[in-house]
């Protein structure tokens, strides 16, 4: 598990210099950075997020990664001593990591973008989450994101809302997203 986070890590971070290198001119404008927390989204319940371009706009081609966490309801069955049995339910959370490739689209001096992406959640342990039927847990969740976003082109505050929905083990969950934060 350890070794795919680094690799993903690894892979985004060479991207990223990469497209930076081939873009022609290594200076930094502002706009291609944001930080944000969004509630719901590819985190799954809450996460911290950074976004940065891959070129030196704040429009076209970028990559997003975050830590969040997410909490599941548990069933376990307890066999006692006596031969008899109870099924134990408990809250579980654990920490999440979305990781994303996306695009925006917009024109260059204007402060409204669309965002579309994919990527995956990785989860810090396999969770029943959106009641996927029959045992589907999972720690590992596909993502897509369809979101509005609100960044001037020279920084400043941003927001974000839109539709992300999540899939795993054969089911697409329909989920949504918001987030607040800001671009630099």
């Amino acid at each position: 598990m350890k070794k795919i986070i680094s690799g993903i890590l690894a892979l985004f971070f060479v991207v990223n210099t990469i497209a930076q290198e081939t873009a022609g001119s290594p200076q930094k404008s502002p706009g291609q950075t944001s930080f944000y927390a969004e509630v719901g989204g590819p985190g799954l319940v809450f996460s911290a997020n950074i976004d940065k371009r891959f070129n030196t706009t704040h429009l076209g081609w970028g990559g997003r990664a975050g830590i969040g966490f997410a909490s599941s309801l548990e069933e376990r069955t307890v066999v006692q001593p006596n031969g008899g049995s109870y099924t134990l339910r408990e809250d579980v959370s654990i920490l999440t990591l979305p990781l994303q490739v996306n695009y925006i689209f917009g024109k260059g001096d204007s402060p409204h973008t669309f965002e579309v992406g994919a990527g995956i959640t990785i989860g810090g342990k396999k969770i029943e989450i959106f009641n996927f039927y029959d045992d589907r847990r999972s720690n590992l969740f596909g993502t897509a994101s369809f979101m509005y976003r609100r960044q001037p082109a020279d920084g400043g505050f941003t927001w974000r809302l839109g539709f992300t929905p999540i899939i795993a083990k054969g089911y697409i969950q329909p989920f949504a997203g918001a987030g607040v934060g800001y671009n630099f």
